[in-house]
């Protein structure tokens, strides 16, 4: 008996250590996931993928492994060559990976709007206006991959709605995704999920219906 409160705890300290972390998706494996859905979920070679997403062999390799282990795609070697495939549509893929994905927004700044070069994509409600009905809002809204080049001049909010825009800092880069002057609209569509507006709802709903047509368009 004296022993039975030592093996309670033990046993604790046991599942304790057991239950690991959930792992989280890394910025390369989302821009992987993603990338695999635009291209209407069909087979996509590793080597392909990492000269579309300009990645290393390393990363793609990283990448591709993670998502094998989450059970979001599998992978099956042809000669030397490692290919991507699932049994899922893009559309399913996609709800299948649910809050596997995450928000690619870290942190939003405010620049002065003169600071805005043409290489910035318009993202948020401003990239969320050219896909769908929603009217254009006042504040324009840019993402970037890195801020640190506005350090000097950044604010953390909005301090005068004339003069300034907001940036988005994302954690992987937007370009590598988008196929216009906006961002891309899966990613977009992660970043506003939580939004509770429901004319944003709507707007994010008839972006994706359209995004659905033209990638069953491809497959066909």
């Amino acid at each position: 008996q004296i022993y039975l409160p030592f093996m309670a705890l033990y046993l604790q300290q046991r599942c304790n250590a057991e239950r690991k972390p959930r792992e989280e998706i890394l910025p390369s494996a989302q821009m992987l996931l993603l990338h695999f859905i635009y291209g209407g979920a069909i087979e996509l070679s590793t080597s392909r993928a990492a000269k579309d997403l300009k990645l290393t062999p390393t990363s793609i390799s990283r990448a591709s492994k993670q998502l094998e282990e989450m059970g979001m795609l599998h992978i099956k070697k042809v000669g030397v060559q490692r290919i991507l495939c699932s049994e899922d549509s893009a559309k399913m893929l996609f709800k299948k990976a649910g809050d596997i994905l995450q928000n690619p927004v870290k942190r939003t700044i405010y620049i002065p709007k003169e600071l805005v070069k043409t290489e910035l994509l318009e993202s948020g409600y401003s990239a969320l206006a050219e896909y769908s009905m929603l009217n254009k809002p006042n504040i324009k809204c840019y993402a970037t991959e890195r801020i640190s080049q506005w350090k000097d001049v950044m604010t953390n909010s909005l301090q005068d709605s004339q003069v300034q825009v907001a940036v988005e800092m994302w954690r992987y880069n937007p370009q590598k995704l988008s196929t216009r002057n906006t961002v891309d609209e899966l990613s977009l569509a992660l970043s506003l999920r939580k939004d509770v507006d429901e004319r944003v709802e709507a707007a994010v709903e008839e972006m994706l219906n359209e995004l659905w047509r033209k990638i069953d368009g491809y497959r066909n």
